[in-house]
């Protein structure tokens, strides 16, 4: 018995390694006839992993995808790489998702080889996530815009902006990008005739798909940096261009991804970002210490200079 079920997790672990193998492969690989390959291949089958059959000379064994979810066979590697990303994962903005990793973080860890325990511990123990506010999505409304976009086709939906109602929008969907603070869809509105970019927590409906649609160029390559100078520039009344006097990688410690674009300037950085008040930049930025130089707009200056004679005043 000891031997069949070793058998077996050698036969689960090959179809695994590869797309599909012929039976005499399987055979020679494990040192045993082609009938024992095809026995112990009816033996997975109703443990319930679903292993595809195509006949002929050319054909083989495939491992396919069934109606529910058969134990894995993992690796030291990916079994340790599953267990710390369920620990990732346990702070996760899409509702639900922190629950059941959770969950199958404590199924994995009752099985986690001894060899691997002090290794996970270790890196559990050292790594520590920073929590922020995270808007919640909806995980259905996640799947939904993933299938249509790998599908190619429009998706219907309400939509509901802070200042107004909701609204029902037609989008030809091409990405999803995680900013790990939100999540954003870049989309053609068809309504609009024009690219948006829509905040996927402001998804009043689960997306339903309609009719296929023939991709478009992208408005950027990189989807990531076009939600950047989505959210950071484009909706806002002034476009400020500042350099400070820091390296790049000081001043990201200080400012995320989503409030402005950094880019190195030869030991300084160059910060773009949009806002509707002059004042509020002005703030952050006497804040944090370091010395910069406006670039623009020419009313930044302006508001600059003003506030730097009523504070001078204010402390005489």
């Amino acid at each position: 018995m000891l031997e069949t079920s070793a058998r077996l997790l050698q036969l689960l672990s090959l179809l695994q390694m590869r797309r599909e193998w012929t039976g005499s492969a399987l055979a020679l690989r494990m040192s045993v006839t082609e009938r024992t390959v095809r026995r112990d291949i009816d033996k997975l089958r109703s443990l319930g992993y679903p292993i595809n059959a195509s006949p002929g000379v050319a054909g083989g064994y495939q491992l396919g995808a069934g109606a529910q979810l058969p134990p894995l066979l993992l690796d030291d590697d990916e079994a340790l790489a599953v267990a710390l990303g369920l620990s990732a994962v346990t702070a996760s903005p899409v509702s639900g998702v922190a629950e059941a990793s959770v969950r199958a973080l404590t199924k994995l860890e009752q099985v986690l080889p001894s060899r691997l325990r002090p290794k996970f511990a270790m890196l559990k123990n050292a790594v520590t996530t920073l929590s922020s506010p995270r808007t919640v999505v909806n995980p259905e409304t996640l799947t939904s815009v993933s299938a249509a976009i790998a599908d190619h086709r429009v998706v219907a939906f309400r939509y509901a902006k802070p200042d107004s109602e909701s609204s029902r929008r037609l989008a030809e969907p091409y990405g999803l990008v995680d900013t790990g603070h939100r999540w954003y869809l870049v989309a053609w509105d068809l309504g609009r005739q024009d690219w948006r970019t829509f905040r996927v927590d402001r998804f009043e409906s689960v997306p339903s798909a309609r009719e296929r649609f023939t991709p478009r160029p992208l408005p950027q390559k990189d989807l990531a940096m076009y939600v950047q100078h989505s959210i950071t520039r484009s909706p806002y009344r002034y476009d400020v261009v500042v350099r400070i006097f820091a390296p790049l990688q000081t001043v990201a410690e200080r400012i995320p991804p989503q409030v402005a674009e950094l880019t190195d300037d030869g030991g300084s950085t160059v910060l773009r970002s949009g806002f509707d008040s002059l004042d509020y930049p002005l703030m952050q930025l006497a804040a944090m210490g370091f010395e910069f130089e406006i670039l623009q707009p020419a009313e930044f200056k302006d508001r600059a200079l003003e506030l730097a004679g009523k504070l001078a005043k204010a402390g005489r």
